[in-house]
């Protein structure tokens, strides 16, 4: 089994004071995340990973490093890929303020269509985190692979690899420290899990590699053939 295991940052001081954050440097995690990285440590446990992908902003790194530092031989590329989204003149406003500005209903119906003011655009940004991901999907080794990133760039990569239109991506949640899974073992990826809080995702991920029978749902028992 293929898998690419997507992990939010967890809870940081700007989701804390309700503020649109974006690239701003020295945001840590809260009190609340930090406690959510000592549990997303337990939850990945001695998950097999052959690169792990992070994104460049203090958060993500801080979410990861409970888990990180205490592993030896994964691969761990500073991945501005998958950093946050360029939000321009909008990073460091509230989200009370930024809902009365005219761009707001825009992000939140066509996002497709939003250039952030002095910043990227929605697609700009699904175009590179895409990229990211499948250069890591390439790079040779056996495992997962892991990308800890924001959560915007998961909601677009979930649209991606559901073939969603990106003006559906709001219709996505992903928490902070959440976990999403997809299997990339056959030609259009399988979602596993989206937006997890509580699994231990070790033994999904050390599991034989073996194609998934869809059969009940993909959770029906193995087809044997009769004997003649």
């Amino acid at each position: 089994m293929s898998l690419v295991v997507f992990i939010r940052h967890a809870h940081s001081q700007a989701n804390a004071a309700g503020i649109l954050s974006g690239r701003r440097p020295n945001i840590s995690l809260s009190e609340k995340g930090r406690t959510q990285a000592q549990e997303l440590a337990i939850r990945l446990g001695n998950l097999k990973v052959k690169e792990i992908r992070i994104s460049p902003l203090q958060r993500c790194v801080e979410t990861i490093d409970p888990w990180l530092s205490a592993k030896t031989r994964i691969r761990s590329v500073e991945d501005h890929g998958i950093t946050e989204v360029d939000y321009g003149t909008w990073s460091g406003r509230t989200l009370r303020s930024l809902s009365r500005e005219k761009l707001w209903k825009i992000v939140q119906e066509t996002p497709s269509r939003v250039f952030f003011p002095d910043g990227e655009g929605m697609s700009n940004m699904q175009a590179r985190a895409v990229d990211s991901m499948y250069a890591g999907i390439s790079s040779k080794g056996s495992g997962a692979l892991v990308m800890v990133s924001h959560g915007d760039v998961i909601k677009s990569l979930v649209a991606a690899n559901l073939g969603m239109r990106l003006d559906d991506f709001q219709r996505i949640i992903i928490d902070p420290a959440s976990i999403t899974v997809f299997d990339f073992s056959s030609k259009t990826p399988r979602l596993l899990l989206l937006n997890d809080s509580h699994t231990k995702i070790e033994e999904m991920g050390n599991s034989p590699t073996k194609k998934r029978l869809l059969v009940g749902g993909g959770s029906g028992p193995s087809i044997k053939k009769k004997s003649k």
